[in-house]
C-alpha cells in the first residue's frame, strides 16, 4: 500500500477542512472522496472524483490506497462509528492526521482514525482509543483515556485522570474535573462543569446567560 495516498470517506463540511489540512500539513495525498451511494449527489468535491463507496474498491483498492472517515459527529457519532465500521471490514488502513503543532509524547496512545486539530494541549500518559475528532484549542490532562467514536470540540479542559467512554460529546468550554468518569453516550452542553461520574446516554447543559436589562443606554466616563 500506497500510505501517502488517501481516500476521505464524507462530503459535509468536516470533509472539506479536513482535505486542507491533510494538504497543507501532512505527508498524505488526498486522491478521492466516497460516501454511501445515496450520498453521492455529484461526480467531484473539491475537483477530485467522488466514488460510491460500494464501487471504491474498483478504483481505489485496500490494498494500495488508505483512508480517513471525515463525518461529524451527528447522531452522537453513529454515522462515522458506521462509515469506519464499513471501511475496516473492507480492510482500509485508516489513517491518523495530527496537527504538526501539537505535542505528542512517547507515552501518549493512539488508535486510529483520529483527527487532531491545531493548538491542543495533550500532556503525557494520555490515551486515545480510535475514531476520534479533537478539534481546535483544547487541554486534555495527564493520565486521561479518551473513548472511540467521541467528538470533543473547541476549549473543553479534561483534567487529570479522566476516562471517558464511547460516543460522547463535549461543547464548547466544557470543563471536566479530575479523576471522574465520563460515561458511555454522554453528552456535555457547551459551558457544562462536571465534577462527578456522569450516567450512560445522560445529558448535561451548562448554565445559560440571562440577559440584563439596562437601566441607561448612556456611558459614563471614567
Amino acid at each position: 500500500m500506497d500510505k501517502n495516498k488517501i481516500v476521505l470517506f464524507g462530503t459535509g463540511a468536516f470533509a472539506e477542512v479536513a482535505y486542507w489540512y491533510f494538504t497543507e500539513d501532512s505527508d498524505y495525498e488526498i486522491v478521492a472522496f466516497t460516501a454511501d451511494a445515496d450520498y453521492c449527489k455529484t461526480e467531484t468535491v473539491l475537483d477530485l472524483p467522488l466514488v460510491p463507496f460500494e464501487d471504491l474498491e474498483k478504483s481505489f483498492p485496500s490494498s494500495e490506497y488508505g483512508m480517513h472517515v471525515v463525518i461529524g459527529y451527528n447522531k452522537l457519532n453513529t454515522l462515522r462509528f458506521n462509515g469506519y465500521t464499513k471501511a475496516k471490514a473492507k480492510g482500509y488502513t485508516l489513517v491518523n492526521y495530527i496537527h504538526s503543532s501539537v505535542k505528542i509524547w512517547q507515552n501518549n496512545k493512539f488508535g486510529d482514525n483520529v483527527f487532531i486539530f491545531e493548538d491542543n494541549t495533550i500532556q503525557p500518559y494520555v490515551e486515545f482509543c480510535s475514531n476520534i475528532i479533537l478539534w481546535s484549542g483544547n487541554h486534555i490532562g495527564h493520565h486521561s483515556k479518551i473513548g472511540s467514536h467521541t467528538f470533543i470540540t473547541s476549549h473543553v479542559v479534561v483534567s487529570g485522570f479522566v476516562e471517558i467512554g464511547e460516543f460522547c460529546f463535549f461543547g464548547v468550554n466544557s470543563t471536566l474535573r479530575d479523576s471522574i468518569q465520563i460515561a458511555d453516550k454522554s453528552i456535555v452542553g457547551a459551558g457544562a462543569l462536571i465534577l462527578e461520574n456522569t450516567a450512560k446516554e445522560s445529558l448535561y447543559i451548562g448554565s445559560k446567560t440571562q440577559p440584563v436589562a439596562k437601566k441607561s443606554t448612556s456611558v459614563k466616563r471614567i
